[in-house]
């Protein structure tokens, strides 16, 4: 589970920014919330982000997606590949910051990290045993010398291969390739991660290539398909199933067999089915959502989502917040921090699950939550109070 990142100098954030899952104790009992299994704080499963366009909305999620990539991937990029890491270009130093706070089986770790394009200049992890946090590794990059030092206490990489770490690898993601039992309870966390942005931004909605890689997915995942069906029918698209059928097609003169998914309508006494690619874009957009939403509520994990409403109606985003909110369907209390621009989702949340992000005079982006701001009220109408300006974050037109 996430509780927090901290990050700054990154992208357009110069100033340190909290991304933070806790909640304060008044929120405790919440449906949209759960208690955490290493301390005694409850933690949301919902976070969303809403600013004006420009105002540095996907960069909060990208930064959490770009630290959890780096702790479970970075081990296998090449080394004349360079970080999708970019400090604020109004700053001096290429550095960049980030420190995640999570929990893994039960155990809470808190991870630092600095680092530019060309290599880690300093990581540590740090393990939580009693009311402190204990280091199970420190690396540091000396500039002046050239060398790396890595001073580890319990973390079990063997010394000789730690100091063989690429400059570009977390060793979190190295020690994984030598079976370090910490490493891979990590990885196996932080790895079961849904996103739709990368180094560049938002990923939209691409038709056809993405609507055949969820076909083969729910072909293989027959009880995700039945529960995919069953939410498009709940959610009003006219379909009473999807079902997968292959087909042939010819591609640079060979035939081959393409998995296409039928969109399936009944008046009540005829079926018909109609291909996916000839259903509107918004049931595509859902059907190809729910690819990638259903597998990490079944077995819990993160969701980082651009832009959620995208090529759907604003009305969709209710019952998607519920796949979250509900323990029936999210039993592994999985998290999903998601940016948005129908504001009348506000009323959906509570005042700590809702993060402002706004550009000061400066061309640095500031982020908050709308519980730290002073007289915010839990039963306020935070759409209203938004619209009208009371919380920032607005475009000045």
């Amino acid at each position: 589970m996430i509780h927090s990142l901290h990050f700054s100098n990154f992208f357009s954030f110069a100033d340190e920014t909290e991304v933070s899952f806790v909640l304060d104790a008044r929120a405790n009992g919440s449906d949209s919330s759960f208690a955490s299994a290493a301390t005694d704080r409850h933690l949301s499963k919902l976070l969303g982000v809403v600013g004006a366009n420009g105002a540095g909305k996907t960069n909060v999620i990208k930064a959490l997606d770009f630290v959890c990539g780096f702790m479970t991937k970075s081990f296998f990029m090449e080394s004349s590949q360079s970080l999708a890491v970019k400090p604020h270009a109004f700053e001096s130093s290429d550095t960049s910051h980030f420190e995640l706070e999570f929990e893994a089986h039960g155990k809470l770790y808190r991870y630092a990290l600095a680092l530019n394009k060309e290599r880690v200049v300093s990581e540590s992890l740090r393990l939580k045993t009693s009311r402190t946090f204990s280091e199970l590794f420190n690396r540091q990059w000396n500039p002046e010398t050239g060398t790396e030092s890595i001073v580890q206490r319990g973390f079990g990489l063997p010394q000789k291969q730690a100091e063989k770490v690429k400059p570009l690898a977390s060793l979190i993601s190295t020690a994984q390739q030598y079976g370090v039992d910490t490493a891979r309870d990590i990885i196996k966390v932080l790895g079961r991660r849904h996103s739709n942005v990368d180094a560049v931004g938002r990923q939209a909605f691409n038709g056809t290539p993405d609507v055949l890689l969820a076909a083969q997915f729910f072909a293989n995942n027959d009880p995700q398909r039945q529960r995919m069906a069953a939410l498009l029918q709940q959610w009003d698209f006219g379909l009473s199933d999807v079902r997968m059928e292959t087909m042939h097609a010819v591609r640079d003169g060979k035939e081959e067999e393409v998995l296409v998914p039928f969109g399936i309508h009944s008046d009540g006494d005829r079926e018909m089915k109609l291909p996916m690619f000839a259903e509107s874009s918004g049931t595509q957009a859902a059907f190809v959502l729910l690819a990638g939403l259903l597998p990490i509520l079944a077995e819990g994990g993160t969701v980082l989502f651009d832009e959620l409403e995208a090529d759907l109606h604003p009305l969709m985003l209710e019952p998607i917040l519920n796949l979250f909110i509900s323990h029936k369907s999210n039993p592994h209390h999985a998290q999903l921090i998601f940016t948005c621009h129908s504001m009348e989702t506000l009323n959906l949340l509570k005042k700590g699950q809702i993060m402002l992000v706004e550009k000061n005079e400066r061309c640095r982006s500031e982020a908050w939550r709308l519980c730290d701001m002073e007289g915010v009220r839990a039963d306020d109408n935070f759409y209203a109070k938004y619209m009208a300006g009371t919380y920032g974050a607005m475009p000045v037109l």
